[in-house]
């Protein structure tokens, strides 16, 4: 990958395909390279899609001692669209990736076409607070996950009943579950990546967002529950909402990337 040195990081990242500029944002232990195994590839005939590493996992470095606040994961974002697109661009986040795009959209919406988050809403409050709490004071006070049991753990968080039910497909979620739990990112990243995702509230920001914006919700997701990506449509003026049945708050990752994609393409076809 190659990297582009803004401010306070060196930011690793790729493109792929040719056309409009797409940058995806992933979410609390995802590298940009996962985006490249199931939607990147659907994308690339129409879209130039640029995945990268937000700070604190894979290859991108920085030196800025912690916390570091939602604003500053979006201020990388905002120099790498400047550096490396030349934007605006279309934006698809996924989790903490979607409060960094929501961020991008309320301080630089000069380099918003359109954003598209899923799995989002506009703060961390009741059963997602006390879950991300649980899980920093847990690496804090030593803990780990690892293996089979991080695997299972990560799952029921990730995908809806019927996906981890179905016995054909649950050995494929398993073993890409496992990949991830093997390659220690999770680990090494989630205190410095998920405190930014515990503390942020934009909830008075959002009325001043000006830029299309699509809310994705998944019906069956854990981590972001329907109701706060109801939430945050109702917070951005004009945002649309659109709920998606029988998903989770992964099922873009090797469970419903297939019908997410076509969606998803329907939505960027409205902005050429």
């Amino acid at each position: 990958m190659p990297a582009f040195y803004g401010s306070a990081a060196v930011i690793h990242y790729e493109q792929t395909g040719d056309g409009p500029d797409i940058v995806w944002v992933g979410g609390g232990g995802t590298q940009g390279r996962d985006w490249q195994r199931f939607q990147t590839p659907d994308f690339d005939a129409r879209w130039r899609s640029t995945v990268f590493d937000n700070r604190g996992i894979g290859r991108t470095l920085c030196d800025v001692p912690l916390p570091w606040p939602i604003e500053a994961f979006s201020a990388d974002l905002a120099e790498l669209v400047r550096g490396v697109c030349g934007g605006p661009v279309r934006l698809i986040g996924t989790s903490l990736g979607s409060a960094i795009v929501q961020q991008l959209a309320i301080d630089h919406p000069e380099l918003v076409t359109c954003a598209i988050v899923m799995g989002t809403g506009a703060w961390s409050t009741g059963w997602g607070w006390d879950y991300q709490i649980a899980e920093i004071e847990f690496r804090q006070n030593g803990g780990r996950l690892d293996g089979l049991m991080g695997a299972t753990h990560y799952a029921s968080m990730l995908y809806p009943a019927r996906a981890l039910g179905d016995r054909e497909m649950w050995p494929k979620l398993k073993a890409l579950l496992l990949e991830w739990m093997d390659s220690g990112e999770n680990e090494g990243s989630l205190v410095p990546q998920w405190d930014a995702s515990l503390r942020f509230d934009q909830r008075e920001q959002l009325a001043s967002v000006r830029v299309p914006v699509h809310v994705i919700a998944f019906d069956e997701d854990v981590q972001a529950p329907p109701q706060d990506g109801e939430e945050l449509a109702a917070l951005v003026p004009g945002a649309e909402l659109h709920l998606l049945k029988g998903m989770g708050h992964g099922s873009w990752y090797g469970h419903a990337h297939s019908e997410i994609n076509s969606y998803l393409a329907g939505i960027l076809a409205r902005y050429p």
